[in-house]
């Protein structure tokens, strides 16, 4: 079993490797590469492989940086099944049908530009793909269980198990059954937190003779989550006080649902009942339903409020802005509103219009409770930037800006180990997904406290297992 490295591999966005096993090839991963205007454009370029000759694609989750070029993968020729847990199968339309829509709104808005006769980029004019491309990946998609074994290929057995990242997230195993024995590669996905709301901890590996592991937070500790929870009511007490509105660039998958349930459980204490709520992204009131299909896979305090009326997904003061023109009133009010919307790093949707009316006053706040990739608005923000460039406009920013980490969706460096802790024999590890600032310090926290032979991943390294 051979694993060779494409994306994600010093980087956090792009998750894409390759593996050939059992005599077939695979993918673990198809991501899209996100931050600056370079590192999205590398997404058309060419695949390192004749895509028609892949045999499968095994997906992690369905978050973007992770799934978001499958459909260019299936354009340019790939048939083969697309193996993913249930819950994902049922958000990955979702989300890349969004992707799609941006992409196919940015090739009419390079359109309009050139008919204008002012500049544009060439490769602009047409979308990365299209909805019918999504349709297909949709029609490829087989849906599994946590826990169940399954045989893709002759010699060749696949399980998925709850990585807590986000709902239907994995941690892939792979085993190669050959005359020398079984070889088994482990993938972790993204992982979650341990106690992160709504969704189990992530599952323990029993077997790996390779590890891929994710280290977005390799580097740090995330703050303990109560004084995250505590900060939070602290913020929305201070604006309202100041008369201010709040504007939070989430990821629709996860994040948004993880806010919504600390609203809930602390609707009361907060104040909350006094603001207007907005949910400006019709892509999370989707993934919002799919949340509600799969409450059998929440923790047994989630499950515990879902039970309730109202829960935390249909608060009394929670509106959902699906048209155009209801997320433009928004821009309306004053004072008083909270506005959770769409994109987590602010780089595209409809956030950059809130962004764009809210960050000149100073009476405003901006909160970020993600990950913020290199070259992104949001980075450029969380980085203390004055003026930032939004829908062709430069705007000063005069909010004010808060980072709060205690709500990642990863697991930080002691969470890590930790996982990796409980896999006997403590395997050699390969890390994935993080810049270098990240993977370092993980590397060397692995070599220490477990004694692991550790490489970090760059593109084009190939291991074998």
């Amino acid at each position: 079993m051979k694993v060779r490295f494409h994306g994600a591999a010093g980087e956090v966005t792009g998750s894409f490797h390759e593996v050939e096993a059992a005599g077939r090839r695979l993918l673990l991963d198809c991501g899209l590469r996100q931050g600056s205007r370079e590192d999205e454009a590398r997404n058309r370029e060419d695949f390192p492989f004749d895509a028609a000759s892949l045999d499968a694609v095994v997906l992690s989750h369905a978050h973007i940086d992770h799934s978001g070029r499958l459909p260019l993968l299936v354009k340019r020729g790939f048939r083969g099944p697309i193996y993913t847990h249930r819950a994902t199968a049922d958000l990955l339309p979702v989300m890349l049908e969004d992707s799609a829509r941006l992409a196919e709104a940015d090739a009419e808005r390079a359109r309009r530009r050139r008919a204008e006769g002012r500049e544009f980029d060439a490769e602009d004019l047409e979308p990365l793909y299209t909805l019918a491309d999504v349709a297909r990946v949709a029609r490829q998609l087989r849906p599994l269980e946590y826990d169940r074994p399954v045989t893709l290929f002759p010699g060749l057995e696949l399980v998925l198990r709850d990585a807590g990242h986000i709902l239907g997230s994995a941690s892939v195993a792979l085993a190669e059954a050959g005359t020398g024995g079984t070889r088994r590669l482990v993938f972790s996905g993204d992982l979650g937190p341990r106690g992160t709301p709504i969704l189990r901890d992530a599952a323990p590996v029993p077997q790996a003779d390779l590890v891929l592991l994710e280290s977005t937070y390799g580097g740090r500790a995330h703050r303990e989550r109560a004084a995250t929870v505590a900060e939070l009511g602290a913020l929305f007490r201070e604006a309202w006080e100041g008369r201010g509105n709040v504007v939070i660039p989430a990821f629709a998958v996860g994040r948004t649902q993880e806010l919504l349930y600390w609203f809930a459980q602390h609707f009361e204490d907060w104040g909350l009942g006094r603001w207007r709520i907005f949910l400006d992204s019709p892509m999370a009131s989707k993934v919002t339903e799919v949340y509600e299909r799969h409450t059998d896979l929440f923790d047994t305090e989630a499950k515990r409020l879902w039970a309730e009326r109202p829960h935390p997904l249909r608060l009394p003061n929670l509106h959902f802005a699906v048209s155009v023109e209801e997320s433009m009133a928004i821009n309306r009010i004053d004072r008083g509103a909270i506005i959770i919307a769409g994109s987590g790093m602010a780089n595209g949707g409809r956030v950059r219009h809130h962004l764009r009316q809210r960050l000149p006053v100073e009476r405003n706040h901006v909160v970020f409770v993600g990950y913020q990739s290199r070259g992104t608005l949001g980075r450029r923000l969380v980085d203390g930037a004055g003026y930032v460039r939004i829908l062709g406009s430069e705007v000063a920013v005069r909010a004010r800006r808060h980072t709060i980490g205690g709500l990642s969706a990863h697991a930080d460096q002691p969470g890590l180990l930790d996982w990796y802790g409980r896999i006997p024999g403590h395997p050699p590890v390969w890390l994935v997904h993080g810049e270098d600032e990240a993977r370092r310090p993980m590397a060397e926290a692995l070599r220490q406290r477990f004694g692991a032979r550790v490489a970090l991943a760059r593109p084009g390294d190939v291991v074998e297992v």
